[in-house]
């Protein structure tokens, strides 16, 4: 549905620029055959074509700027997809190639228990970057498809980011310690598998690019508007300000293509904030607070603290006015 949209405003446009420009030119010939600029009895009728004219050749100027952009736009876009293929194309190759290696070599000669724990490690390591992919890819052919009042359900949101983290720091085999956790209990009217994908690919992110030394904080709180504010910040080399509005784009990576230490699609953010715009929320990119680093900043409306968190904050209130009441 949405390539179907990008292709049909060039087209309309083009359609439109050819009408007027047709209309134009007979106009114009038949102003020019019958003279009109030097009969003095068709003066109105030049008079009033000329504005005319005028308009039809000024949306036609517009019509032509308007055309270029979208042109420059097809080029950038078709330039990303190249890079998507490119790095598509590496990052089935790469796992792919090492599996089939291991798997030869254990075929063709005997290795000990050790090594082949060690190969075994190697080829899961593999299958989970696969995967990894294959679900990225599923991801974003999924976000044009329509959502089931079914699939709505109640969702404990610092539960969820728990269980983001956690399943971060176990598919990249790191300590639990690395991602810490300041969440406040709240709950959320929502699809789980949009919330499970755009907070993964964040808390991904963040970890990945952070480097051997990685520190990720995930914040969540909820102001007096029913706003839920979730903060995720890492220590790496941080977003240059004038990217920050392109990473969101699809297809789109920080360099080149195939000199990247990371692997990427450069389909996460594009996921990210095409989710976020369905849950109505908003995103933005900041420096982290303190050193180098990214904080990317989600707002989700309409969210609820936990029966647990009113009744607490309700003992807090009441805790409170007795103290500020006289003896």
């Amino acid at each position: 549905m949405r390539a179907k949209r990008h292709i049909g405003l060039p087209i309309t446009l083009a359609v439109i620029m050819i009408v007027l420009l047709i209309v134009l030119i007979i106009g114009w010939v038949w102003i020019t055959v019958h003279g009109a600029y030097n009969n003095a009895n068709d003066a109105p009728f030049y008079w009033t074509f000329l504005p005319i004219g005028s308009i039809f050749l000024l949306t036609i100027l517009a019509g032509v700027i308007t055309y270029l952009v979208l042109a420059i736009k097809a080029i950038n876009l078709n330039q990303r997809q190249a890079n998507f293929i490119d790095s598509v194309t590496h990052e089935l190759k790469s796992p792919i190639a090492s599996l089939k290696l291991f798997l030869q070599t254990l075929n063709r000669r005997s290795v000990s228990e050790a090594e082949k724990s060690k190969f075994y490690g190697t080829m899961l390591d593999d299958v989970e970057r696969l995967d990894h992919l294959i679900n990225h890819l599923l991801d974003a052919g999924r976000l044009d498809k329509e959502r089931d009042d079914a699939e709505v359900e109640e969702i404990r949101l610092d539960k969820l980011l728990e269980s983001c983290a956690e399943a971060t720091t176990l598919l990249y085999r790191i300590p639990e310690s690395v991602v810490t956790l300041e969440l406040q209990p709240c709950v959320l009217q929502s699809c789980r598998g949009d919330l499970d994908i755009l907070f993964r690919n964040l808390i991904d992110n963040a970890v990945k690019y952070s480097g051997t030394d990685a520190q990720v904080e995930v914040g969540l709180s909820i102001d007096a508007q029913q706003v839920a504010t979730i903060r995720i910040t890492d220590n790496g080399p941080g977003i240059p300000e004038q990217m920050r509005r392109k990473i969101f784009g699809r297809f789109f990576r920080l360099g080149m293509e195939l000199q990247r230490k990371k692997p990427g699609t450069g389909l996460g953010l594009y996921i990210v904030r095409t989710l976020v715009r369905r849950l109505r929320g908003t995103i933005t990119v900041l420096d982290a607070p303190s050193g180098t680093g990214t904080m990317f900043v989600v707002t989700l409306p309409q969210v609820q603290l936990t029966t647990d968190q009113l009744n607490s904050n309700h003992q807090a209130s009441n805790v409170n006015r007795s103290k500020e009441q006289p003896s």
